[in-house]
């Protein structure tokens, strides 16, 4: 399954039905409101210091503060991880409905010298393919790449995703050594998989994975990011 769910309409429809259907303005804050937050969420979920503030904020508050200047610089937002603030990730949305390589340009000037380790792009709509060859050329660091209807919802919060936990080095090594397996033995996830695009997640990088349902029964796994 494609991890943006951009080949499921029935999946991208249902997240639609999550907005309001008030007047055009209405429902386009109400999208950026969730996005945002989801977004944050992604950040506190990866170790980053996300100010509880901003996840405690309602939709009637984003929507006071978002009127006041309805500009799409101001929902971006930068922090560090909190065990190591030499370790810094901003997110930035970008209003184009085209990205071209002129956009690509322009978001490198914006974020050139705040010595960022990871930036999230979360688009408005499509990116040209010549963009997104351009954005490999210019930076040095991850960038994850995310439509606005990806992020409608928070899918690690949804009540039949099982609870995934991303293990340190240290509890990968023991967990290698206490099966005496090597990390290509374990069952495998895509690194484009939706829950690995969530917590950014690398080649090599193990996840225990714990299903607990009526369904499933309850029972551990682990899994490998290739």
């Amino acid at each position: 399954m494609d991890p943006g769910f951009d080949n499921v309409p029935e999946v991208v429809g249902w997240m639609s039905s999550m907005v309001d259907r008030g007047d055009r303005a209405s429902q386009e804050s109400h999208r950026l409101f969730l996005a945002r937050r989801t977004a944050l969420e992604m950040l506190r979920d990866r170790g980053y210091s996300v100010p509880e503030s901003e996840l405690a904020r309602t939709l009637p508050e984003f929507r006071a503060w978002w009127a006041k200047n309805p500009e799409f610089e101001r929902l971006a937002f930068s922090t560090a991880r909190a065990s190591d603030h030499s370790d810094k990730v901003q997110i930035l949305f970008c209003p184009h409905e085209t990205v071209r390589i002129a956009t690509i340009k322009e978001i490198y000037d914006q974020i050139e010298g705040e010595n960022l380790s990871r930036l999230i792009l979360i688009l408005n709509g499509k990116m040209m393919p010549r963009a997104k060859e351009s954005m490999k050329e210019k930076f040095t660091f991850k960038v994850d790449i995310f439509q606005v209807k990806q992020l409608l919802v928070n899918i690690t919060k949804h009540v039949l995703k099982p609870k995934h936990e991303v293990l340190s080095a240290e509890e990968k090594a023991k967990l290698l050594k206490k099966y005496s397996v090597e990390d290509s033995q374990l069952p495998r996830m895509l690194e484009n998989d939706a829950v690995a695009r969530y917590y950014g997640l690398g080649k090599g990088t193990v996840i225990k994975v714990t299903y607990d349902s009526e369904l499933t029964g309850n029972h551990v796994t682990y899994r490998c990011i290739f």
